[in-house]
């Protein structure tokens, strides 16, 4: 006869199981949903906010992403199979009063749990350094290059190439319509391989663009570098991924990746404003107070 706490035991259990078995297929439905029309927005499989193809980095990523969680899947699989084997294939029965046959010292089975996870880890490391190398490789002759200072809580971006800048300034997010098109904007070429020099004004920043899937850290008296070549017009956001004090949050811009006539074009707008010249670091808050260390392709 069964015990009725045990049964009361067993039946949240169940319950809390079948939760997690739908959670995690429902999961795996939504990860299909991609919005081609609204470019950078979509989801493209693995949760990742961005699409294959959008710039020269981002299909090896997401090949990466999705590679890593189908591996985890399949050795989550296979120990929750053995698990679960083993718990009906060895439970106790009934009048079953003796210890089972022990295994000690069972050199081959010992000898597969090392170099199994030896493998998958050296594959994983193989493939993550592949990506890494080609997203932080900034040997390419740049066709544009920006500077990009972080600041509480806006941006500036010099437009090396072309001798202008924009200066941004923090929008108050009030959630009104229309609010965010005052965001600064960072206009890029298609197809142009764009290398970005990343600094800090103040404190601690991080710029990312989601849709670009990386993010380089603005760091005070560091210089970090990398390169992208968009591919795909469209407008995309970008925003401060660093907690850098009370208006973090607004710390956002927009991303306009157009034709080279449209980008030219903006450029000329820049010039006739005035804009023309370079912010540099004697704009800086904290300037001087450390040595500026370059690096290239550095990553958070």
């Amino acid at each position: 006869m069964r015990s009725p706490s045990l049964s009361k035991v067993r039946r949240p259990a169940r319950t809390l199981a079948l939760t997690a078995a739908v959670a995690l297929v429902a999961a795996g439905c939504a990860a299909e949903r991609q919005f081609p029309s609204e470019p950078g927005k979509g989801v493209d499989v693995g949760f990742l906010p961005s699409e294959r193809g959008l710039t020269d980095q981002t299909s090896g990523i997401i090949d990466l992403w999705n590679g890593s969680w189908i591996a985890a899947l399949a050795v989550g699989v296979l120990v929750w199979g053995l698990t679960i084997w083993c718990i009906v294939a060895y439970r106790k029965r009934k009048n079953d009063n003796q210890l089972p046959v022990q295994l000690r010292y069972h050199v081959p089975l010992e000898l597969m749990y090392t170099v199994v996870p030896i493998l998958m880890i050296g594959a994983l490391f193989f493939f993550s350094s592949r990506v890494q190398g080609d997203i932080q490789d900034v040997s390419a002759e740049p066709d544009v290059e920006i500077e990009v200072y972080g600041k509480q809580w806006s941006w500036d971006f010099n437009y090396l190439s072309d001798d202008v800048y924009f200066s941004g300034h923090r929008v108050n997010l009030t959630g009104e319509e229309g609010v965010e098109e005052t965001l600064p904007t960072l206009y890029l070429p298609v197809d142009e391989t764009v290398e970005f020099t990343v600094k800090s004004r103040d404190v601690a920043h991080s710029f990312w663009i989601p849709a670009f899937l990386y993010k380089v850290d603005n760091l005070p008296g560091r210089v970090n570098t990398f390169q992208v070549t968009p591919q795909r017009e469209g407008v995309y956001s970008g925003k401060c991924a660093e907690l850098c004090g009370e208006f973090h949050s607004e710390m956002l811009f927009n991303v306009e990746v157009v034709d080279r006539a449209t980008y030219d074009d903006q450029m000329d707008q820049l010039r006739q404003a005035g804009q023309t010249g370079r912010l540099g670091d004697e704009l800086n808050r904290q300037y001087n107070v450390v040595d500026e260390v370059g690096t290239e392709g550095s990553q958070n």
